[in-house]
């Protein structure tokens, strides 16, 4: 390895030569599971990666510090390159928990006390403040300006490790941010000693951060920083169904589906909640809501999908009863017994798009407003007529119900009376045997068990639709 370094132009010390080591047999060892790095021969780990990593320390000698690695994955350029530079502060940011784990035990088995591992991917949210962004990534420069303008200082440095060919996207990043950045260098070198051809690609932020002022808001601020606060704990409960009901109140996550929820029923919408006092409530928010600002930690707790924007507090309709001893209307009625909350949500998804006149809830279905069945439904459970029906075992026996089981005749054959309830069966246990002896089958391959509940009766669905004209 020392010899190889050599080669390529980097001398280290004894000590530093024996971190690398620990480092190598490190990636090593984790990369059969982890899927670490692409590269395996050794000379080839030692020059294209550590070489690599510790060379723009050489051609740019004034790296700043603190220093994001971002978009680190196993942790180049950033770990070579605090065993070179041990004076520099290291962050390495990855947003994968795999990567993050094994980054943390590297770092604390090669004694490295200037590195930090940041668990998260890195967004303009990200306001940690730092000198200088360091990235090897495949990203165009332009996405990476944006990407770290909440963290990077004024007159740091953003250091783009790059192939030879990278004018056009070199072009792309100034002519989108002319008023952000200046490029100030572009660096041509080579690995020494090898055809492989390297540029570094430096732009200045020329203007500070934005800083979010704690201005006054037409809503009310709580500022939440505990995991003991009461609202929190509230909030928490909300990732389960049995808090969706207990709490009638729901989490409604996702730019498109929050736009809806407050244009469509503002009055529901109780509380805008935010990481800290960035990104607030948007003009058009009801009063009435509360903005709840979460810390950091907090807000990545409730983060359930981790999508970093916000979240609306949402009050769920309680859905009316289903009697089945009153006339049923025509077309169909759609009978969910689902336990999972995403097949709900796509059932539901399903039943809106093939204009199914109701959807029965019955006692074992999950909660329809779960978060999970939220996004599956892509918001249409909030448009949907949704009615609260009894178990699977007290569905009267009169009723006309077309049932599906892979036992069932073909559903190709089916006669779908006038008005009729269609029902599946639970994930895993299927149908219940008194709705076996009528059920209607898909056909499909022998060798696959069974299709999952949601696509099997969106399938049916189709077929009623389709026997309609």
């Amino acid at each position: 390895m020392d010899a190889l370094l050599r080669r390529c132009g980097i001398r280290l010390t004894p000590g530093q030569l024996g971190q690398l080591w620990v480092y190598h047999q490190l990636l090593r060892r984790f990369d059969a599971e982890l899927n670490l790095t692409r590269i395996h021969n050794f000379e080839n780990m030692v020059v294209k990666l550590y070489a690599d990593s510790i060379l723009p320390a050489i051609e740019y000698t004034h790296l700043p510090s603190p220093l994001l690695d971002l978009g680190t994955g196993p942790g180049m350029p950033g770990i070579p390159l605090a065993i070179f530079r041990p004076d520099l502060q290291l962050l390495l940011a990855d947003s994968r928990t795999q990567r993050t784990d094994f980054l943390k035990t590297a770092v604390s088995q090669m004694g490295l006390p200037g590195i930090e591992v940041v668990e998260r991917g890195i967004a303009p949210d990200f306001d940690r403040p730092v000198a200088g962004v360091i990235t090897r990534a495949v990203e165009p420069m332009a996405d990476t300006l944006a990407r770290v303008a909440g963290c990077l200082q004024q007159n740091g440095s953003v250091i783009f490790m790059k192939g030879p060919a990278c004018d056009e996207e070199i072009r792309a990043a100034a002519t989108a941010f002319p008023a952000d950045y200046e490029l100030t260098d572009d660096i041509a070198y080579r690995i020494p000693h090898t055809p492989h051809q390297r540029r570094l690609v430096i732009f200045r932020r020329k203007v500070a951060p934005e800083q979010t002022v704690r201005a006054v808001s037409r809503h009310r601020i709580r500022i939440i920083e505990s995991e003991s606060n009461a609202v929190f704990k509230d909030l928490k409960k909300l990732h389960s169904g049995r808090g969706v009901k207990k709490l009638g109140r729901t989490l409604v996550c996702g730019q498109r589906l929050i736009e809806e929820v407050l244009e469509r029923s503002p009055q529901r919408c109780r509380a805008w909640i935010s990481r800290g006092d960035r990104q607030p409530p948007p003009d058009h928010a009801p009063v009435p809501m509360e903005w709840y600002q979460l810390s950091p930690e907090l807000f990545q707790i409730l983060d359930l999908f981790a999508t970093r924007t916000p979240m609306v507090l949402y009050d769920t309709p309680t859905p009316a009863t289903w009697r089945p001893a009153e006339p049923a209307p025509s077309g169909c009625s759609l009978l969910v017994p689902f336990q999972d909350p995403e097949n709900v949500g796509a059932v539901i998804r399903s039943a809106v798009a093939f204009d199914v006149g109701r959807i029965i809830l019955l006692a074992e279905s999950a909660n329809p407003f779960h978060p999970k069945a939220i996004r599956s439904s892509s918001g249409t459970v909030f448009s949907a007529r949704l009615l609260q029906g009894p178990p699977l075992s007290e569905i009267p026996r009169d009723l006309p119900v077309i049932a599906l089981a892979a036992s069932g005749q073909p559903l190709a054959a089916t006669r779908f009376p006038h008005a009729f309830a269609l029902l599946a069966g639970m994930e895993g246990p299927g149908l219940p045997p008194r709705w076996q002896a009528n059920a209607v089958a898909i056909p499909m391959n022998p060798e696959v068990e069974s299709l999952n509940a949601a696509v099997a009766t969106a399938i049916a669905l189709y077929e009623w639709r389709r026997s309609l004209k």
